[in-house]
């Protein structure tokens, strides 16, 4: 162990690097002073514990790197309170609802979180609820920098292009312009199969057979089957607002009705209830569909596939007539990108069975017949499909010709990146700061941070 280590792991975390400790305050310092604000050991540990979940880090690197961290966003949050700019009240309590929520899960209710951190859960929301708020300022101020950055003109993307090691560009990766044609297959026989199977399941468990022996054999959750179909202490918000709503309702030793959700249809059992938390077993079955579906939509597809080589229909006429896919249909077929809305794929954004399917079609080609997947639910359901190549841009390297856009978001970027360090760099050194010795020897990525240290005696 380095010296720094030893003496921080003497000062602070030889005492089985609990946050209790510091609560208790048995043990707690101020490591470092930012104008008027002050961060101590326990802060430290703390956001250590928050960004690790449970996995306790005791290497200084990572401590060293946090506390830059902390530092930088205390210069932010001074300013903008000079700047008397405003905390975004609803940002900070979705992430706050968020941080609460995964945190009781994680550590299985309100009796963990507490063991973990050593202090009572509203103590903690309090503590959070400031840190988020902190944080707001603090992004709002890093925006307001940026946003002073002037726009820049084409003659300033040239000149940035000119002044960039070519090998520092970036490669464009290949972008493909797609439309698709889609046939679902028969959901309502689907849903029904799969529903007479799940009331089969819950009769036997009504008769005395073991929930968690059939959720083992059957469940088609691979996560939980494993586990009898139990899901652990968790809070409500992190399912489907209808498992949860079913979940909530029941009493122990009751099976719910079928449940259905955007991953399938379920039966529930209820174990514990604490608050807006619970356990519960679940049996998860999908719909399945059978080789005369796929045979049904292939052939359609095949039919569809003919008229188009012959000219006696245009693919966007097709699609807006034949596709089962709304999303699409209106649109002639052309496909977006559900999370940008741009029509260009780059080959990591298309799913495996839609690029295997048009890897090898030049432009203006139709793919076979074939079965992917859509973007409902947390997997996507089943559907049958053709894909139609409607433009390929190769891979190629960025440019102001092809790629303005790029090329000006990147040097845009790269100002503000500039500003906000300029920001920092200024403040570290108009601002009164002391770090104490104990991070003496920490590698900051800003030297002038070692100028701040506290001189030891």
């Amino acid at each position: 162990m380095r010296p720094l280590a030893a003496a921080l792991a003497c000062a602070a975390f030889a005492v089985s690097a609990s946050a209790q400790k510091y609560s208790s305050g048995i043990i707690d310092k101020t490591v470092a002073v930012v104008g008027n604000e002050v961060i101590m050991i326990s802060d430290l540990e703390e956001e250590m514990k928050l960004q690790n979940y449970g996995s306790y880090m005791s290497d200084m690197a990572s401590r060293c790197e946090l506390l830059e961290q902390m530092m930088v966003s205390k210069l932010f949050l001074m300013q903008a309170r000079v700047d008397s700019l405003k905390v975004n009240n609803d940002m900070v309590e979705s992430s706050l609802n968020d941080r609460v929520a995964s945190i009781r899960t994680y550590y299985g209710g309100d009796a963990g979180v507490e063991k973990e951190f050593g202090k009572p859960l509203y103590k903690l929301r309090q503590e959070w609820r400031k840190s988020l708020e902190d944080m707001s300022l603090t992004q709002q101020m890093q925006q307001e920098i940026a946003r002073k950055v002037p726009e820049l003109t084409p003659y300033d993307v040239q000149k940035y292009i000119d002044e960039t090691d070519p090998a520092d560009l970036p490669m464009v990766p290949a972008k493909y312009q797609l439309s698709q044609i889609c046939i679902y297959p028969d959901r309502e026989a689907a849903n029904m199969a799969v529903k007479e199977r799940l009331l089969a399941i819950r009769e036997r468990i009504i008769n005395g057979e073991k929930f968690a022996t059939l959720a083992r054999i059957y469940s088609q959750d691979p996560g939980s089957a494993r586990k009898g179909g139990e899901l652990g202490m968790a809070s409500k918000s992190i399912f489907w607002p209808a498992f949860s709503d079913a979940a909530m309702a029941l009493k122990p030793g009751v099976v719910s009705q079928i449940v259905e959700t955007p991953d399938g249809f379920h039966i529930i059992e209820i174990l514990e209830k604490d608050g807006d938390m619970f356990n519960a077993r679940h049996i998860l079955l999908k719909p399945e569909y059978t080789s005369e579906d796929r045979d049904k939509a292939f052939r359609t597809l095949d039919s569809l596939k003919t008229e188009l080589a012959n000219d006696a229909v245009t693919f966007e006429l097709a699609a807006r007539f034949y596709s089962e896919d709304p999303a699409t249909r209106t649109n002639g077929g052309q496909m977006a990108d559900p999370m940008t809305g741009s029509s260009y794929f780059e080959i990591d954004q298309l799913k495996p069975q839609d690029y295997a399917a048009i890897k090898d079609l030049e432009e203006g080609g139709i793919s076979e017949p074939f079965e992917s997947l859509d973007n409902e639910g947390r997997n996507g359901n089943t559907v049958y499909k053709v894909i139609k190549v409607d433009k390929i841009i190769p891979a190629h390297p960025a440019s102001f010709t092809n790629d303005y856009t790029l090329m000006l978001n990147q040097a845009q970027e790269k100002k503000q990146m500039e500003a906000i360090d300029s920001f920092v760099d200024s403040k570290i050194d108009d601002t009164y700061i002391v770090i104490d010795p104990l991070f003496k020897d920490c590698a900051f990525e800003r030297d002038a941070w070692s100028t701040k240290i506290r001189k030891t005696e």
